[in-house]
């Protein structure tokens, strides 16, 4: 399933480019609510109870991250071996690559950075760089410490599609990762049933059109399960915390009035405004 969190915290199915209104349905209205829901109603029962809800188009509503308040966000860097070498050359690193990321370490952002496709990036700091990151993510669904290899993935809800947005300096990456509006999540929630591999997923960004980014996820030097057994070996991971697993190379800098257009097979894909901060 494709669970969207959309307009005033409306929860809603996606099929194509409807969105089918769940919201009465569910108890608890979340996104982690919804995704439990929809796994316990499934098939004939399933359509039977979607009978009557109410119904938007996708193009008409504002899509919000599917989790709108992480508790923690969890993001990897250096997770790719081109980016590793990209960061190492383009004298924007300012001291940071460190080519192992064990050593490296994972960082965490701010919950308070967290927006959806249609609200957009509020870029500050107009004289520094900023770059766009796409990244594959997964939201954790249950409460989980020290997990394996074999059953780390059984902890993930869904993934969906994120931009980490990035000022460069000699800033710790913690702070000039966490402004506000700096974590886009989205467009919706798509359910760990529909992704049967999240090691073999293609990722792609362009900026007003151009190319910038183009990967698969099968190219990341730590996988999404390790990178959760790695967390819970430092800390407990909570139900609604985010695992950011990393950029691939191609990262280039945005100004106001650029548009992202980030997808991802199986993910969907979102269009998100980049306008000056005030």
């Amino acid at each position: 399933m494709n669970i969207i969190n959309f307009n005033s915290d409306r929860f809603g199915l996606v099929h194509g480019q409807v969105i089918t209104d769940i919201t009465d349905k569910i108890s608890h209205h979340t996104v982690l609510g919804a995704c439990e829901w929809t796994q316990k109603n499934q098939g004939p029962e399933l359509d039977a109870l979607l009978k009557g809800c109410p119904r938007f188009s996708l193009d008409q509503v504002h899509i919000n991250s599917p989790e709108k308040k992480p508790g923690k966000v969890v993001a990897a860097p250096i997770n790719y071996k081109a980016h590793i070498e990209e960061m190492k050359n383009n004298g924007q690193a300012y001291g940071h690559v460190i080519t192992d990321i064990r050593q490296a370490g994972l960082f965490l952002k701010a919950p308070s950075s967290v927006v959806g496709a249609s609200h957009g990036i509020e870029q500050r700091m107009l004289d520094r760089r900023t770059d766009h990151e796409i990244e594959l993510c997964a939201v954790i669904g249950k409460r989980v410490t020290k997990t394996t290899l074999e059953h780390a993935l059984e902890n993930v809800a869904g993934y969906c599609l994120g931009l980490d947005i990035t000022v460069r300096g000699p800033e710790d990456r913690s702070f000039r990762k966490s402004l506000d509006t700096y974590t886009v999540l989205g467009p919706w929630l798509t359910t760990r049933d529909q992704v049967k591999d999240p090691q073999d997923i293609e990722l792609e960004l362009r900026v007003n059109g151009e190319l910038r980014q183009k990967t698969n996820t099968s190219d990341m030097v730590m996988s999404l399960a390790e990178l959760i057994v790695y967390a819970t070996e430092f800390y407990t991971l909570e139900a609604g915390d985010v695992i950011m697993t990393g950029t691939p190379q191609g990262v280039g800098p945005i100004r106001p009035g650029d548009v992202i257009h980030a997808q991802g097979m199986h993910l969907g894909e979102m269009s998100v405004k980049v306008r000056a901060y005030s």
